[in-house]
């Protein structure tokens, strides 16, 4: 099965909105969207996001008789949510897991061997086009569905094919990633208000510097202490260690926590 004409997520949470959020964004036109979500608040949100088109509340067997399956539940609750779906999968189907932790060779075993599978890091800025959503494909599936699900992605943003066992490190660099730098910003947006700019003349600075700082970093050729003292006055210097210190501390622990 190459061709996607319908889609079915178990999970109609954050993961799903923000995919399907993204592809309206990029103007894909969707197929037949079936959404297994008991809460009737998230429905509801879908429900807004396409309006045109009706996202039908069904249950996770319904869900899983889709040609592409997206699991958008917690990694926890797929050793019991897998082995209801497993009678309703189509022997062609495809699915495709967003949660980190469980392999591809769990997930084939919590499915009876089923093996048209991959696994997708998730990255919130799909929303808009500025996603990073790296995909690692299960020896089941064949280049012709490979492609199917890159193109898929591709409006979203990058989504490299990388080995599955560095899907845990994408987690903690580009899925919680944005996390650690949203807080900050907008204390920069709030701030600006201060320092005389309104939100329309902070905003575009406020995206091309932090834009630019990353290029800046990664793309210049210079050392990182070479480009960190291309700026003289550093108002958060007496922070960094602290800021640095919490990095250190903190993502190593998640990492040993979610990694297989």
């Amino acid at each position: 099965m190459t061709h996607i004409e319908s889609i079915g997520f178990i999970g109609g949470g954050r993961v799903t909105r923000i995919l399907l959020a993204g592809w309206v964004h990029a103007g894909v036109r969707l197929p037949r969207v079936v959404v297994c979500e008991p809460s009737a608040e998230a429905r509801g949100a879908l429900a807004r996001l396409l309006p045109d088109r009706v996202v039908e509340a069904g249950d996770a067997a319904r869900a899983a008789e889709q040609d592409l399956v997206l699991l958008a539940v917690p990694a926890a609750a797929l050793p019991d949510v897998l082995p209801s779906v497993k009678p309703s999968l189509g022997a062609g189907a495809l699915l495709v897991s967003l949660a980190p932790t469980v392999t591809l060779a769990q997930l084939s075993t919590l499915l009876g061997g089923f093996s048209r599978l991959a696994r997708c890091v998730p990255n919130a800025p799909s929303m808009i086009g500025a996603g990073y959503n790296p995909l690692a494909f299960g020896p089941g599936l064949g280049p012709a569905e490979r492609r199917a699900l890159t193109a898929l992605f591709e409006p979203l943003g990058p989504c490299p094919e990388v080995p599955e066992p560095t899907l845990e490190g994408f987690t903690l660099l580009t899925g919680m990633g944005p996390t650690y730098l949203w807080f900050q910003l907008q204390a920069l947006r709030e701030l600006a208000g201060r320092f005389g700019l309104s939100d329309a003349q902070a905003a575009p600075a406020l995206a091309s510097m932090a834009t630019g700082a990353a290029r800046l970093l990664l793309e210049s050729g210079l050392s990182p202490a070479e480009v960190m003292d291309l700026v003289v006055v550093k108002p958060l210097a007496e922070d960094e260690a602290a800021i640095q210190g919490a990095y250190q501390a903190r993502l190593p622990a998640v990492y040993s926590r979610i990694k297989p």
